[in-house]
């Protein structure tokens, strides 16, 4: 068995608080047993994308920026695989990445995230370019893994591409408010993680901010696309849970979606 964790926590304005809070629950998510712990979408802000303003670009970091040196460190001193969102400047580029750290306290990667969306409390196309390193995997002691950050998990494209690319589960951190889209996400999640048969273990963000209210519900989906527990309550803490990568060659016996492909008849998909 594999344990998993993810984080589900508030943020505030005060960056500084949020990454500490963040570094303590994922020493406690580590101690707990977890392997390869995932952190919520822009974790170490608050949701700035509710509104536009040019100030919030100041909130920006790179590689060796103060919140992925916490988590390289917390990585390698708990001997534990870190997903960890942000908002990343590269040059005079922004985008909306998830860093992939290992064991050892490396950056074996990095996802940023290729649908971005504009709506009312999202205003992501103001600060956000859409990521150009495709859909990477990510090879871990643990498992292979890939990632799709909120949006992205309505796009069944990225599910697909991760699985014929060999991962065996994909982290999914949100910032999903307004509960009733909980149901929407189930059915999201539990679809791509069926028809693709693997796990996809979303992590949502938690608390009421300044324009919304963030509802929490982690949840995992296996690859038959039940879940594997409930969906968490609607508060702060660590989702923790079990997963057996067995189980993928197992469902991929009697739900042989990706052996009776035809991608030959796909070519529209792409028009």
């Amino acid at each position: 068995m594999l344990t998993l964790a993810g984080i589900q926590l508030t943020a505030g304005r005060d960056k500084d608080k949020n990454i500490e809070k963040a570094g303590n629950l994922t020493r406690l998510a580590a101690d707990k047993g977890a392997k390869i712990i995932c952190l919520p979408q822009l974790f170490n802000t608050y949701w700035f994308p509710a509104d536009i303003n040019p100030e919030n670009f100041k909130l920006a970091e790179d590689k060796s920026g103060k919140t992925i040196k916490l988590m390289k460190k917390i990585a390698k001193e708990k001997r534990v695989v870190l997903i960890a969102p942000v908002f990343e400047k590269d040059g005079e580029n922004f985008y909306n990445t998830a860093f992939v750290i290992d064991e050892n306290g490396g950056i074996i990667g990095k996802y940023r995230k290729v649908h971005i969306p504009q709506l009312p409390f999202w205003e992501e196309k103001a600060y956000f370019k859409p990521g150009d390193m495709g859909f990477p995997t990510f090879n871990t002691n643990y498992a292979k893994i890939g990632v799709q950050i909120c949006w992205d998990n309505f796009f069944p494209e990225g599910a697909r591409i991760l699985a014929l690319k060999g991962a065996q589960i994909i982290f999914a951190p949100t910032a999903s408010a307004f509960i009733r889209s909980h149901a929407k996400w189930e059915r999201a999640i539990a679809a791509n993680a069926h028809a693709n048969g693997i796990f996809i273990f979303r992590v949502n963000r938690i608390g009421k901010e300044e324009r919304q209210e963030f509802y929490g519900k982690s949840f995992c989906a296996g690859p038959d696309g039940e879940f594997i527990d409930e969906p968490t309550g609607e508060s702060e803490g660590i989702v923790i849970l079990d997963i057996n990568l067995k189980m993928i060659d197992i469902v991929r016996q009697d739900w042989s979606f990706l052996k009776d492909r035809r991608p030959d008849q796909y070519n529209e998909t792409i028009k």
